[in-house]
C-alpha cells in the first residue's frame, strides 16, 4: 500500500512540475515587431500580446511601424535594434538622429540599465561663440546663436562658456562618429537563468520575484526522473511482496506448529487415556 501512495505522489509532484514548464511555453512564447526585429523574451515582454508575468518591470517594449521600441521616463521612446541577451546588451537608435541628447536627458537611474560601455564625466557647454578648432560642437544641440559641446569635466572651467550639465557617458562627441548609434548601447544586472539555457518569468503578477525552469527538464531530466520512479516503484513492489509472503510464510509455520502442538496434545490426552484405562483394568482384575 506504502509503494503505491509513493508512487502517486511522485506522478502527481512530477507532473506539475511538467504542466507548469509548459504552461510557460504556452503563455510567454517570444514575440516580435516585424520581420528582422529582435525576439522579444524574459526579461524584456511585448505589451499587449505577452501578459505581465512574461517580463520584469522596466522591460515592457512597444511595437510602433514594425520597429520594436522601448520608452524612458526622462527622454522618450528609442528604437531598439537588437538584443543580445548572453551579452545582456540592448543596441539602440535615437529616431531624433542625436544621441547627445539622449545622452544629456536620459536618467538611467530611473530604469534598471546601465551604459553598457565604461563611462567617464563630461560637461556640456553652451558657447555663444565657437571654440578653437580642436573642439567640435554638437550639431543637434547647437544652434546659429550658440555653440554645445562636450568636454572632459576637468577643461570646462578652463572655457568662456555657461556649463549644462556635468554627467557620466561613454563618449563625448565626434564628428567621425555616428550622431543617432554609437555609444548607445545599454546593459540590465538582474539576475536570470537565460544564460544558462532556462525559462525565466515572475512568480506573481504583483511581485517581481522569478521563476527559472530548465529547458531540457521536459525532456532529459523529465525522463531521468521518471525511470528512477518506476525503478523505486518497482522495487518497492517487490519489497512488498517479499514482506508479504515472509509474513504468508510465518503464517502457515505458524498454523503447522499449532496443529502439530494440537496434534502433540492429542497423542498425549490418547496416551493418557489408554494408561488411564489400563490402571483401572488392572485393578479391577485385583
Amino acid at each position: 500500500m506504502a509503494a503505491f501512495i509513493f508512487i502517486f505522489i511522485f506522478l502527481v509532484l512530477i507532473s506539475d512540475i511538467f504542466l507548469h514548464v509548459e504552461a510557460f511555453d504556452a503563455n510567454c512564447p517570444p514575440a516580435k515587431c516585424g520581420d528582422g526585429a529582435p525576439d522579444i523574451r524574459f526579461p524584456f515582454r511585448l505589451k499587449g500580446q505577452q501578459p505581465q508575468h512574461c517580463g520584469y518591470p522596466g522591460f515592457e517594449l512597444v511595437c510602433k511601424e514594425n520597429s520594436t521600441m522601448i520608452q524612458f521616463p526622462s527622454y522618450g521612446d528609442l528604437v531598439i535594434q537588437s538584443i543580445s541577451y548572453d551579452m545582456k546588451k540592448l543596441n539602440l537608435l535615437d529616431p531624433k538622429s542625436c544621441v547627445h541628447e539622449v545622452f544629456l536627458n536620459l536618467n538611467l537611474s530611473l530604469t534598471p540599465f546601465q551604459y553598457y560601455y565604461h563611462v567617464k564625466n563630461y560637461t556640456y557647454l553652451n558657447c555663444s561663440a565657437q571654440l578653437s578648432p580642436s573642439f567640435e560642437p554638437v550639431p543637434c544641440l547647437s544652434g546659429s546663436q550658440y555653440h554645445v559641446y562636450t568636454v572632459e569635466s576637468s577643461l570646462a572651467s578652463r572655457l568662456s562658456c555657461m556649463p549644462m550639465k556635468t554627467i557620466a557617458i561613454p563618449f563625448p562627441y565626434s564628428p567621425y562618429l555616428s550622431d543617432n548609434t554609437f555609444g548607445l548601447g545599454l546593459t540590465w544586472t538582474l539576475p536570470g537563468c537565460n544564460e544558462e539555457g532556462g525559462h525565466c518569468n515572475l512568480q506573481s503578477k504583483t511581485g517581481d520575484q522569478t521563476s527559472c525552469f530548465n529547458k531540457g527538464f521536459s525532456n532529459k531530466h523529465l525522463v531521468i526522473g521518471l525511470i528512477t520512479g518506476i525503478f523505486a516503484f518497482i522495487v518497492a513492489i517487490l519489497i512488498s511482496i517479499k514482506i508479504h509472503n515472509s509474513k504468508k510464510l510465518d503464517g502457515q509455520k505458524e498454523k503447522e506448529n499449532h496443529l502439530q502442538v494440537q496434534k502433540s496434545f492429542g497423542d498425549y490426552k490418547a496416551i493418557k487415556t489408554a494408561e488411564y484405562s489400563i490402571k483401572r483394568g488392572l485393578h479391577q482384575s485385583v
